[in-house]
């Protein structure tokens, strides 16, 4: 029978968190990452780049900066349905992104003993999380959930098993998310291809020319657009965004459960804008309200004082396929259907252009308050009417590129499953390593 301890017995060491500054100070300044309980599931997806910076003093940052290997838990933060104890594992390629890495002190880090693998760890505590064990630990302070982390791991137990065995766990755990990892790294590169090309083509106007050479670089004829207030290639037209709409779909939320004449769907909200990945379930009875292939769906209600609203979505027939064949909006979003679907991926990046210029602002109005985007006056300003052909070739390519990424969403999907299903069976013994066969 193996030893049975508890999680308190692995831990080294604790490492404490700080928020430091914003902006250096006289005492603080040194630069850093640091990383908060939102950042917990993009450090997990390798997306390093988005933690937030901050300022600390050296004698800080001696103190509490995180090394390979450490690992980070949420303290503080937690719904009644989501606890707190989300943790995050500062692995190799991490620090050599953020060189100087610390946590918040919303969450505590801490490292294990030399004896313990601390990816096994790692793992271990993600599978605790998904038993919901860490409710039973959690405290309130002023409505806010705080988790009892050191209360927590001296109660709860994990049996030892030989490092080696450890070390196998988490390498078969690790190749697994390699794979996401790398699925998702193609999907950004993909992404960014289709936005360099928009720019390339249309903010630059460096598009083929007939020769196949760079329209404006080659000296391609431009002329100056009053409406505009910028120079456009001669002989291209212009004309209002809601030129390109066929029709307007507004959303439907329906009812959380099933009754006569309503049927099942994805409904995407605003916060399902950015990734279209399990949307919540909803039920609806009009199919005039299903989204099809191509369509955009427009954020019209939310944003913050910082997030403007009118965030954008492109609605790939993978989007549809892996939310259960029929999708709808909520009815804090509206769904474009243009009228000629090749203008789909123009019209797409068009908007977030237009978006991440902070336009948007310009355009909302306030209901008891809740920012609402002004959508029929927005849709009234003037842009550029590409030629048909040139919108042809855009999509084409695009086009391509987004069923790749549909593919490799698809993949994770499955990984994914696969993750979920061996966690607890690694980490509850069910599967078990014969180290003498190695």
């Amino acid at each position: 029978m193996s030893e049975q301890l508890h999680i308190s017995d692995v831990i080294l060491d604790y490492i404490s968190g700080d928020w430091g500054d914003d902006k250096p100070t006289e005492e603080n300044t040194v630069k850093v990452a640091c990383v908060r309980g939102a950042d917990i599931n993009d450090v997990n997806a390798s997306k390093f780049n988005s933690i937030p910076t901050r300022y600390i003093s050296e004698g800080t940052l001696q103190r509490k900066c995180l090394p390979v290997g450490s690992i980070i838990i949420e303290k503080s933060g937690g719904t009644n349905t989501q606890s707190t104890g989300r943790v995050a594992y500062i692995s190799k390629e991490c620090k050599e992104v953020n060189e100087k890495i610390i946590c918040s002190n919303f969450c505590v880090a801490f490292t294990v003993k030399p004896e313990w693998d601390a990816r096994y760890i790692y793992n271990y505590l993600q599978y605790i999380y998904t038993t919901g064990a860490f409710f039973n630990y959690e405290g309130k302070t002023s409505g806010i959930h705080n988790l009892q982390v050191e209360q927590a791991f001296a109660a709860i137990p994990i049996d030892y098993i030989p490092k080696e065995a450890q070390e196998k766990a988490a390498n078969i755990l690790a190749t697994l998310d390699q794979k996401i990892a790398l699925n998702r790294q193609i999907n950004q590169n993909l992404e960014a291809l289709a936005k360099q090309l928009y720019d390339y083509w249309f903010v630059q106007f460096d598009f083929p020319d007939e020769n196949g050479k760079p329209y404006k670089s080659s000296g391609g004829a431009m002329v100056y657009n009053e409406q505009l207030k910028r120079e456009i290639p001669k002989g291209w037209n212009i004309c209002q965004l809601n030129e390109y709409i066929l029709s307007d779909n507004t959303g439907d939320w329906g009812k959380d459960a099933i009754s006569d004449g309503y049927f099942e769907v994805g409904c995407i909200r605003g916060a399902d804008i950015l990734s279209l990945i399990d949307l919540p379930k909803r039920y609806i009875k009009n199919k005039e309200k299903l989204l099809s292939e191509h369509d955009i769906v427009i954020e019209v209600s939310g944003g913050s004082p910082s997030q403007a609203t009118g965030r954008c979505a492109y609605i790939s027939k993978g989007v549809i396929e892996r939310n259960g064949s029929r999708i709808t909006c909520s009815n804090f979003c509206h769904a474009f259907t243009l009228k000629d679907y090749r203008k789909s991926t123009y019209f797409y990046y068009t908007w977030q252009l237009l978006y991440n210029s902070g336009n948007m602002f310009n355009y909302e109005g306030k209901t008891s308050g809740i920012k609402n985007f002004m959508t029929e006056m927005f849709l009234k300003n003037y842009w550029i009417d590409v030629p048909q052909k040139l919108a042809n070739d855009f999509f084409e390519k695009v086009f391509v590129w987004y069923a790749m990424r549909d593919a490799n969403i698809t993949g994770n999907s499955s990984l994914i499953k696969q993750r979920n299903e061996l966690l607890p069976l690694l980490m509850n013994g069910q599967v078990n390593f014969d180290l003498s066969a190695c």
